[in-house]
């Protein structure tokens, strides 16, 4: 057995596939006329009852928190919910005391970038328990899997696809016509994506082939777009826009953002400097800005916006203002987007210039969503439910509900009233295990 048929049974087992069996399921597999395997990385489970009671629960559905509740786990996933007082706590339950803690659904990371194989338990110790990387090798992920650490649940989308030249070489696939496009997209389809990627290079018609391609096989399609217009890659089948910036021809005149699509055209690394002078320029008063945003409405477009990728604040050595004024042109328009009722959703980069220390740029992240006008509630929901509906995963988490799988979140402090308690990790529940 080489290791593509090893990758294809773990990506079965550990969420990357949208028709993969439930998950956390962890069984033998056997392919005919092959020895039995175990599958690499899959999410243990346990059959023991876990009791969190007296708890601030905080569920995820945009709900009040309830004071002195009781959540039951039995053999990863939530079977009762209640008053403490009023849910029987079974004999041979652990019993966790909330008493000052909050808990909520684990965290779902929209955009992770894996830039080492022991980040992923990193996170997983800071509260997610589900992640998406849409543009990496499926491959790349071997070490997280063959690890005997635990790692989240992770959605995997196949290396994001461009054209020549590819700003990322080591993380692209080249397609170059129509049908190639197709092609790739089925290629890593079988391989288990469970989403494609489409690259700052790539023209409207290709976007449309593979958005064709991808929704026939039940996957949807994010861009990181630069060159061609947000508008146009929607209307040519883009369910979610990766990064912020990604607006930014949009909402510039005509004449200006063919100036900027063509500077990146002529050289990749003219969007460094770039898309700070872009946003800039922009005023988000004028009939562009209102006008996309009735668009993005319209389409239902999910909005990942990875704030922190881009933030530029004044301090030690930092003294551009135009980047300054250009974040927060970024930072206001993520709040517009949001008050028009268009989802967004949280999406760590892996690795941003502020935040406290590797492993927190999900955390980062909410801050800056905080700034963006969303309030404490819309925050979390954000990190939960909303993402766990745009990996199409909210049936089974994102919220904290009976029949759903058990991965949780216990914070010490309360996040609706003081959002720096995200920081305030206590314990994390993958599958109905406790995290070490």
């Amino acid at each position: 057995m080489n290791v593509r048929h090893i990758l294809l049974i773990v990506l079965l087992f550990s969420g990357c596939e949208l028709k993969e069996p439930p998950l956390g399921e962890g069984s033998i597999v056997k392919e005919p006329d092959t020895p039995t395997i175990k599958p690499l990385n899959s999410i243990p489970s346990s059959d023991a009852v876990v009791a969190v009671e007296n708890v601030r629960l905080i569920d995820g559905t945009g709900s009040e928190p309830v004071l002195n509740a009781t959540v039951i786990i039995e053999k990863g996933i939530i079977k009762e919910i209640g008053q403490s007082g009023s849910v029987s706590i079974p004999g041979d339950a652990e019993v966790i005391s909330g008493d000052g803690l909050s808990l909520l659904p684990g965290f779902i990371d929209a955009h992770f970038h894996l830039n080492n194989d022991r980040l992923p338990n990193l996170v997983l110790t800071r509260g997610t328990t589900s992640l998406r990387d849409p543009g990496a090798w499926i491959e790349s992920y071997q070490g997280v899997m063959e690890s005997n650490d635990p790692a989240p649940r992770l959605f995997l989308t196949g290396p994001h696809l461009d054209m020549p030249p590819p700003a990322y070489p080591r993380n692209s696939y080249m397609v170059r016509d129509i049908i190639e496009a197709r092609d790739a997209v089925n290629k890593f389809a079988d391989q288990g994506a469970s989403a494609i990627k489409i690259y700052i290079r790539l023209p409207v018609a290709i976007i449309k082939a593979v958005c064709l391609t991808a929704h026939q096989r039940g996957i949807p399609v994010v861009a990181h777009l630069e060159i061609t217009g947000a508008m146009e890659a929607i209307e040519a089948g883009v369910d979610g826009i990766e990064h912020i910036t990604s607006f930014g021809s949009d909402l510039l005149p005509t004449r200006e953002a063919e100036q900027y699509s063509q500077s990146v055209i002529a050289d990749n690394s003219a969007r460094r400097e770039g898309r700070y002078q872009v946003w800039n320029a922009i005023d988000l008063t004028n009939e562009r800005a209102d006008s996309l945003i009735r668009f993005l409405k319209q389409k239902g477009t999910v909005v990942s916006p990875t704030l922190g990728a881009f933030e530029y604040q004044f301090g030690e050595g930092k003294t551009d203002t135009l980047k300054v004024n250009a974040f927060r042109n970024m930072v206001d328009f993520t709040g517009m987007v949001h008050h028009a009722g268009i989802p967004v959703v949280v999406g760590s980069h892996s690795w941003v210039p502020y935040q406290r220390e590797v492993g927190w740029a999900f955390q980062r992240e909410m801050e800056l969503l905080a700034a963006s006008g969303l309030s404490n509630m819309e925050i979390i929901q954000s990190a939960t439910i909303e993402n766990a509906r745009f990996l199409r995963i909210q049936e089974r988490v994102g919220t904290i509900e009976v029949g759903k799988q058990a991965d949780l979140l216990l914070l010490q402090g309360d996040p609706i009233q003081d959002l720096s308690a995200i920081y305030n990790v206590e314990k994390v529940m993958l599958n109905g295990v406790w995290v070490d």
